[in-house]
C-alpha cells in the first residue's frame, strides 16, 4: 500500500508540475513586467530625477501636439518623473528663452535625460554645450537652418556645434532619425550622429515623427532608464 501511495503521489506530482509548465511562460511574462515596472519605479527614483520632453516649434498646446502628452502619461504609469510644459516663444523658439526655460523650470539637471523633436531636439543640444544632463534622446535632429529664415531666427545655427563639449556633458545620446523625413534630409542627422558619436536609430517614414503614439521611443527610454 504504501508503495502505491507513494507512487500515486510521484504520479500526481509529475502531472502537476508538467500542468505547471505549461501555464509557466504566461505566470513570468505577467511576473516579468511586474518586475520590469518596479525595476524603472527604482531607477527612476535613484539615478533619474526626470525626463524632459521638448517639442518642435509651433507645438502648441503641447498636450494634444504629436506624441508628447501621450510619452508622458505612459512613463508616469510607470513611475517616471516628467517634466513638460507649454514653451514660451512656440513659433520662435528662441535659445534666449528656451534654453533658460530647460533650467529653471523645466529642472534639466544631471540626472535628466532630455527628449527633444525638431527644434527641441536643437535646444537639447545646445544646453548639453553648457550643462551636465545624463542622456539626451534626439528626435529628428538637424545642424543647419535649411536655408529657411523661419528657422534660423532661433539663434541654434549660428555658430559651430560644440560636439566635444556636449559629449563631456552627457552619459549617453541616442537619435531617431527617418531617412525620408518631409521636412529634414537624412544627410543632416548623419552629421549630428558623427559629430555627437549618437546611438543611430533609423527608419523610413516620412512624417517627421509627427505622430500620436511612438512605441519605438518609449522603448528605448525605458531600456535607458534600465541601464
Amino acid at each position: 500500500m504504501c508503495g502505491k501511495i507513494a507512487a500515486l503521489s510521484i504520479l500526481l506530482l509529475f502531472i502537476g508540475l508538467s500542468r505547471g509548465a505549461a501555464f509557466a511562460p504566461s505566470t513570468l511574462s505577467r511576473h516579468s513586467r511586474l518586475l520590469r515596472g518596479q525595476r524603472l519605479s527604482a531607477m527612476a527614483e535613484s539615478k533619474t530625477s526626470r525626463v524632459v520632453i521638448v517639442p518642435g516649434n509651433g507645438c502648441t498646446p503641447i498636450t494634444t501636439a504629436n506624441w508628447y502628452n501621450w510619452l508622458k502619461k505612459s512613463l508616469e504609469k510607470e513611475g517616471v518623473q516628467v517634466s513638460m510644459q507649454d514653451m514660451p516663444d512656440p513659433y520662435e523658439a528662441k535659445q534666449t528663452i528656451w534654453l533658460p526655460f530647460l533650467r529653471d523650470v523645466l529642472k534639466a539637471d544631471e540626472q535628466s535625460i532630455i527628449v527633444g523633436h525638431s527644434s527641441g531636439a536643437e535646444a537639447a543640444m545646445r544646453y548639453a554645450e553648457e550643462n551636465k544632463v545624463r542622456g539626451l534622446v534626439l528626435v529628428a535632429a538637424c545642424h543647419t537652418d535649411l536655408g529657411h529664415p523661419s528657422e534660423a531666427i532661433s539663434g541654434y545655427y549660428d555658430r559651430p556645434w560644440l560636439w566635444d563639449k556636449m559629449k563631456g556633458n552627457i552619459g549617453f545620446a541616442s537619435q531617431f532619425a527617418d531617412k525620408e523625413d518631409c521636412f529634414i534630409p537624412f544627410a543632416e542627422a548623419q552629421v549630428v550622429h558623427k559629430g555627437l558619436d549618437t546611438e543611430l536609430i533609423a527608419s523610413t517614414r516620412g512624417d517627421h515623427f509627427m505622430v500620436q503614439e511612438f512605441p519605438e521611443l518609449l522603448e528605448h527610454i525605458k531600456l535607458k532608464l534600465e541601464s
